[in-house]
């Protein structure tokens, strides 16, 4: 017997896309949204002020080798939210009259308008982890023929209005024949399917040419459980192999066991398809309500760093000590991106994004801009 699930919202959505893909990763060491009404951008509390010391543009490695003409169009993104807080409202109406083709009068911009404050952990530390994610790219087809054999799910209908939640697990749920109809769209391949999940959003390339982008719209409200992990407990593949391209070999090779293998994680997600204006250029939506910029956008804690501030970021390049140091902007969140000095980085979308953030697990530290 199905109970029904109430509509999903902003909030819960969001939490759960993160909730998975950071319990899918952090236990192996190796890293790999929404609504029409997103939150506000949040204030932090007067305990956060206390980790947040005022610094001087010199402190910051690597300020003023930015190319911040990258990050000028992801701060504007953020503005019509932010302008909504007294605070930020001046600050957001002058940037509309700075010329983006100019670096230098960007950089004035900032080291005129904001006060850099180093972020500063509980316990007294300024370092903490960086990891990564990424908008992933499959191939599928509307009508179910040819390769196009696995579904992604819409929300079922007559779960929208119900009061109660599904607890059914996912392979519960594929047997019932409940989320016949339910089928959004089709794609070949089930493993890029079950990593869409843990993603929680990302394009399919349909076989008419066209691209849609497909969203968070809810989940059954189970707990995650990794495929990947289960998968190195039983010995068939080992750390090093818990990626997209290392579990899609063992697929290959196990054609039979997939679908066993792939239900080990009881958690389902559906998926909506956005509006036909969100173009193919923007990013996904991030917990802010703006598309995010590639290798631009961060994931943070909203409870220490306001959405939509600017964000100093020194760290390294995935597995490598070459420094990445870069003004970033807060606009995405997650149940994992948990203290002041914790950071999720948007790479972009695609299979060479997905590389970079499936190794990224790197040290750095953060400076919030916040207008003077």
């Amino acid at each position: 017997m199905f109970i029904p699930l109430p509509r999903p919202i902003i909030g819960a959505a969001h939490t759960l896309r993160q909730l998975a893909r950071t319990a899918w990763l952090l236990p192996l060491l190796v890293l790999g949204a929404c609504s029409s009404q997103p939150p506000a951008p949040s204030t932090p509390s007067p305990a956060t002020s206390e980790r947040m010391q005022p610094m001087a543009w010199q402190a910051l490695p690597g300020w003023r080798d930015d190319h911040v003409i990258a990050a000028w169009s992801a701060f504007l993104a953020s503005c019509p939210r932010l302008a909504k807080k007294p605070r930020w409202t001046s600050v957001c109406a002058d940037a509309e009259h700075v010329d983006p083709l100019d670096e230098s009068g960007i950089t004035r911009f900032f080291e005129t308008r904001f006060q850099p404050y180093r972020l500063t952990n509980d316990d007294g530390s300024t370092t903490g982890t960086i990891t990564g994610y990424y908008e992933p790219i499959l191939q599928g087809s509307r009508d179910r023929h040819g390769p196009y054999q696995t579904p992604l799910y819409r929300f079922p209908n007559a779960w929208q209005a119900a009061p109660h939640r599904v607890r059914a697990e996912q392979r519960t749920l594929l047997e019932s024949g409940v989320l016949r109809g339910q089928e959004l769209v089709w794609v070949d391949d089930p493993v890029e399917a079950a990593f869409l999940q843990i993603q929680g959003s990302g394009r399919v390339r349909l076989d008419d040419g066209e691209t849609m982008r497909v969203a968070f719209a809810g989940s059954n409200n189970q707990p995650f459980r990794s495929f990947n992990r289960a998968l190195i407990e039983r010995g068939e593949i080992d750390v090093s192999e818990a990626t997209l391209p290392g579990v899609r070999a063992w697929a290959r090779r196990h054609p039979g066991r997939v679908k066993e293998m792939l239900t080990v994680n009881p958690r389902m997600v559906f998926f909506r398809e956005l509006d036909s204006d969100h173009s193919a250029t923007q990013g996904p939506i991030g917990a802010l309500g703006v598309p995010l910029t590639a290798e631009r956008s961060l994931a943070v804690d909203p409870s220490r760093i306001p959405l939509g501030a600017p964000i100093f970021l020194s760290t390294t390049q995935p597995l490598s000590k070459e420094p990445l140091q870069r003004l970033m902007v807060a606009q995405d969140t997650g149940s994992a991106i948990k203290g002041s000095v914790r950071a999720d980085f948007y790479w972009g979308h695609g299979e060479a994004a997905g590389k970079r953030a499936a190794r990224m697990k790197q040290d750095g530290r953060l400076w919030v801009l916040m207008p003077k």
